[in-house]
């Protein structure tokens, strides 16, 4: 006598079922136990049995589990399949979840490659700078790259006193105070003009909010200046901008009777 009845047409085995899709037997019944993939049936001997259906389920299981998905993720992104629109869905679900999956292994693969360049330009192993240009490079911080330049007290200057949003809100003024600079160079406005003095004026503001009034920052960065880009940009257009800002702030100083800069220098 046969200990088991011959599997029912359109059913399989457990252990045909792991073979079909390369998995063991002991993960579809763990899948079973956590309420991912129960069989469709059940022998009369206590067989499990499953279908071809628990076979494409089981499919979207370990696409999911594939790419990075936690079990209780996959719970709930696993859909019922019993009409084609609802395979259609569950395959055009998957569909985005590869694609931005696609997507972040990407950016992670140009932030590697990127501090890898910056990690080769620095003369020490310096694993704190290595995390602030990570940090940068995924906030999308263009000058990501100036971090290597940075001694450690400027550094730990700027971690204390800016987060991720404030951090943007800086560079994003300092961008835009120096370009327009650069346009009131190319227009031929006078440093010492009303427009000239007002751009000072809001210049020395933000480098006092910068440095948080720590004056012995400010020589670290009035040598940013001396720094190129990877884009060999950078050293140009700071100079440009330099040649309005540096007489604009020396009218600027005249006007409140004394000098910060040589102060801080004393």
């Amino acid at each position: 006598m046969e200990k088991y009845k011959a599997t029912p047409e359109g059913y399989m085995t457990v252990g045909e079922a792991a073979k079909k899709m390369g998995v063991t037997v002991r993960t579809l019944q763990y899948y079973d136990k956590e309420g991912l993939l129960s069989p469709s049936s059940e022998s009369e001997g206590g067989r499990r049995l499953y279908t071809d259906k628990d076979v494409i389920k089981l499919y979207q299981i370990l696409s999911l589990k594939h790419l990075g998905f936690s079990l209780d993720d996959i719970k709930n992104r696993l859909i019922s399949l019993d009409t084609p629109t609802d395979v259609a869905s569950a395959l055009t679900e998957q569909a985005t979840a590869i694609r931005e999956k696609i997507e972040n292994l990407s950016a992670s693969l140009k932030e590697i490659e990127t501090l890898k360049v910056e990690v080769l330009q620095m003369q020490s192993v310096d694993f704190k700078k290595y995390a602030d240009i990570i940090v940068n490079l995924q906030m999308k911080n263009e000058f990501y790259w100036l971090i290597k330049h940075f001694d450690d007290k400027t550094l730990e200057h700027f971690r204390s006193h800016f987060d991720k949003d404030t951090g943007m809100e800086m560079m994003e003024t300092i961008t835009r105070l120096l370009d327009e600079a650069i346009k009131l160079q190319k227009d031929g406005v006078s440093p010492e003009s009303e427009k000239g003095q007002s751009l000072a004026k809001e210049f020395w503001k933000m480098l006092m909010e910068f440095t948080g009034g720590d004056i012995s920052i400010l020589p670290v960065l009035m040598e940013m200046k001396n720094i190129n880009g990877p884009d060999n940009e950078w050293a140009q257009k700071q100079a440009i901008a330099n040649a309005f800002i540096e007489p604009a702030l020396g009218a600027y100083f005249t006007t409140l009777g004394y000098n910060p800069l040589e102060e801080g220098e004393k």
